[in-house]
Formats: C-alpha cells, sequence, structure tokens
C-alpha cells in the first residue's frame, strides 16, 4: 500500500446540474470554497471544471483562471483543470447528422488558465447525455497537438483511461515520445459503461487488470462512478493506488443521501486512516509528482 495517499476532489464535473444534488458548485465563488473544505479535509488536488454563468459547460480560459485564482487564494491545493470540457455548452457542436460533435478547439483552453496539471483524455468515444450522442474525437493528431500544448504551457498530464486500449494505445505512445516525464499519473476512470460507449463497469477484477497493464513508472489513481465510489475507492487504497472522489463522480453519500465533496472527502481520510494508510498533503503531493512549488502566494 501507498504510504502516503493522494486523495483528488473533482466537485463539479462537466455533466452533473444542480437539479440533481443542490449542493454542486457551479460558479467560481462556490467552487473554490467547495475546494477550500476538500483541501482542509484532505485533498491534494482539484480536478477542476468550468461552468459559465447558466451553469452550462465550457472550457473558457477566463472562467477557469478565475476559478484557479480563487482557489489559490485560499489554499494550496494542487490545481488541475480539464481537457474533456462536459456535455453541454460551449462543449457541443451540432452535425448535420442529428448527433453532437465535443468541440476540440474549446477543450484546448483549459490549458490557458494557469494550471499546474490537467486532464489528458487522448480517446474517440461516444458521450450518452440525456437524448444526445455526444462524438469525443481525440484521433492521434489531435492527441499529439494536445500533447504538445502541454509542453509548451509546462503543464503535468493527468492520463485519463476508461479501458485498456487508452493505456495501450495513445497513452504508452505519447508517453514512449517523451510527452511526460515520470512519474507518470494515469487516472482510471470505472463506472461509466451506462453513458459512455468506451467506458467500462467497476469490478476489483477489472482493476487490477488495467493498474497491471500501466507505463513502468506509473502511479494511479482510481476514479470509480456513482455506487461503485465506495467500494472502489478502498478497493484502491489497498491495491496502493491514490483515489478520486467529488460530486463530479457521485451525488450520494450514502442510499437517498445526497453528498457534499468535503463529506465525501472526509470519508476518504476516513477509511485510508482505518487502513493505517497516511493522507498526502498538497506539498506531499507536489513532490511525489515532481510539481515545482507554485510562485503564487496564498493567504
Amino acid at each position: 500500500m501507498s504510504k502516503n495517499v493522494i486523495i483528488t476532489v473533482a466537485p463539479t464535473g462537466g455533466m452533473a446540474s444542480k437539479a440533481a444534488n443542490p449542493n454542486l458548485p457551479t460558479q467560481p465563488e462556490e467552487i473554490a470554497e467547495s475546494v477550500h473544505k476538500s483541501c482542509k479535509a484532505g485533498a491534494a488536488i482539484a480536478a477542476l471544471h468550468a461552468r459559465r454563468p447558466d451553469d452550462q459547460a465550457t472550457c473558457d480560459s477566463r472562467i477557469y483562471r478565475r476559478i484557479n485564482e480563487l482557489v489559490r487564494a485560499r489554499c494550496d491545493i494542487i490545481v488541475n483543470n480539464s481537457t474533456g470540457g462536459g456535455s453541454s455548452g460551449d462543449m457541443l457542436l451540432e452535425r448535420p447528422d442529428g448527433m453532437f460533435e465535443s468541440n476540440f478547439e474549446e477543450r484546448l483552453k483549459g490549458l490557458d488558465a494557469g494550471a499546474e496539471m490537467a486532464t489528458f483524455d487522448g480517446f474517440t468515444a461516444v458521450d450518452v447525455f440525456g437524448e444526445k450522442e455526444i462524438l469525443v474525437i481525440t484521433t492521434p493528431s489531435r492527441c499529439e497537438r494536445l500533447a504538445k500544448r502541454f509542453q509548451e504551457r509546462s503543464i503535468k498530464p493527468e492520463w485519463e483511461v476508461f479501458n485498456p486500449a487508452h493505456i495501450l494505445q495513445d497513452v504508452t505512445r505519447l508517453i514512449a515520445k517523451g510527452y511526460d516525464k515520470p512519474p507518470y499519473y494515469i487516472n482510471i476512470v470505472l463506472g461509466t459503461d451506462r453513458n459512455f460507449q468506451g467506458g467500462m463497469p467497476y469490478s476489483h477484477d477489472l482493476l487490477k487488470a488495467m493498474v497491471g497493464m500501466l507505463p513502468p513508472q506509473s502511479v494511479w489513481c482510481l476514479s470509480a462512478i456513482g455506487p461503485a465510489q465506495l467500494p472502489g475507492i478502498t478497493q484502491a487504497l489497498l491495491m496502493g493506488g491514490h483515489v478520486r472522489v467529488g460530486l463530479e463522480d457521485n451525488n450520494y453519500y450514502s442510499r437517498g443521501v445526497l453528498a457534499t465533496n468535503e463529506m465525501l472527502v472526509e470519508r476518504t481520510v476516513r477509511i485510508a486512516t482505518e487502513l493505517g494508510i497516511d493522507i498526502a498533503s498538497s506539498a506531499e503531493a507536489r513532490d511525489m509528482l515532481g510539481l515545482p512549488i507554485p510562485t503564487l502566494a496564498v493567504e
């Protein structure tokens, strides 16, 4: 097991709505306050999504920059912006065939707001959101373009993988080409099979198999979706992995009980502590991942 576990909080995401959970933070002040509480509870990384004033998804760098500034004014958590975006708003391009396409040019803007890390969604898949079928097209050439932008901005990738092919194809290829330095931080996302063509259900066996496929010098994190979150993070902790929790992935603390981000972080801290695992601070997580100390002062 890991001596220190990195807990990531994903407070908002690009799909969830306040209609499903009024505790969901969507605006910069709300997000920053929720991240601050989660950091105090034990989170070391904040995986941030931006929303427009109407709560629709965006990667607008101005909104991201405002969120990042407000977060850094409150705490020293590692800022991790999304290049996945979401399933509404600025992220959607309507196609003549009746489907929608995830706006790749908009996704790139997530790298223009001064984040230390950002998610690297290097795959092609179909996101099913309500009645919409959304093509998420990240071809090999787009992966290269995205990877070069990461390097230009000195941003460390958090490689997002939803199935074994995502590990064995572009993630492995891009790492081999030198687009990242070890340790490679790979986020395994399981439990998306109901609304993501290319996603897989959560099981302990699938998690173990995917961990076994990771490139050498990788460290990994599990994001388990919905009811899979509690058994998934417990198993990941037992296997020596890091974990992500938050309202992006799971609206409920227990059956019928809506969660807050800090509730989910606090529970994860309790589980890890009972297992004898120490919780990494933001400073320790930076050291573990080879990130520089941020130059912006915090209060």
